[in-house]
C-alpha cells in the first residue's frame, strides 16, 4: 500500500510540472472536501480543468486513463461542482481531463494529457 501511494504522489507531481511546462497554473493540488477527491486543478486561459491523475509502474497492465472508471467521472464531477459552487468561478469554462503516467524501470517516465477526456452525466453543466 506504501508503494502505491509512493507511486501515485510521484505521478501527481510529474504531472504538475508537465502541465506546468505546458502553461497550465495550478490553482489546487488534491483537493478533497465530503463528496470526493481531484487529483489537481488548473487553469489555462480561460478554462478550469479537473484532473485525474493515473500512474502505473511499467506496462503490463492497460493504460492508465483507461481506469477512470464511469463511477469515477461522476464523482469527479460531483466534485467539481462543489469546489466551483465555493468560488466565483463563473466567468470560466471547465472540463475534465486525464494525465496517465506509466513509470518505467531505468526510462523516462512517459506522460501523456488528454484534454477533456470525458463530459459530465446527463444533464451536467460543461464549460
Amino acid at each position: 500500500m506504501v508503494d502505491k501511494l509512493r507511486t501515485g504522489r510521484q505521478g501527481e507531481k510529474l504531472a504538475r510540472r508537465f502541465l506546468k511546462r505546458q502553461g497550465y497554473r495550478i490553482l489546487c493540488k488534491n483537493y478533497t472536501c465530503p463528496i470526493g477527491e481531484i487529483d489537481l486543478i488548473a487553469l489555462t486561459e480561460r478554462t478550469i480543468a479537473f484532473v485525474e491523475v493515473k500512474t502505473r509502474r511499467g506496462t503490463e497492465h492497460a493504460d492508465p486513463e483507461d481506469a477512470v472508471t464511469p463511477a469515477q467521472q461522476r464523482n469527479i464531477h460531483k466534485v467539481a461542482r462543489h469546489w466551483l459552487s465555493q468560488r466565483r468561478a463563473d466567468a470560466y469554462a471547465w472540463r475534465f481531463d486525464v494525465v496517465s503516467v506509466t513509470l518505467q524501470e531505468g526510462d523516462k517516465p512517459v506522460i501523456r494529457h488528454t484534454p477533456d477526456a470525458f463530459r459530465p452525466p446527463q444533464g451536467g453543466r460543461h464549460g
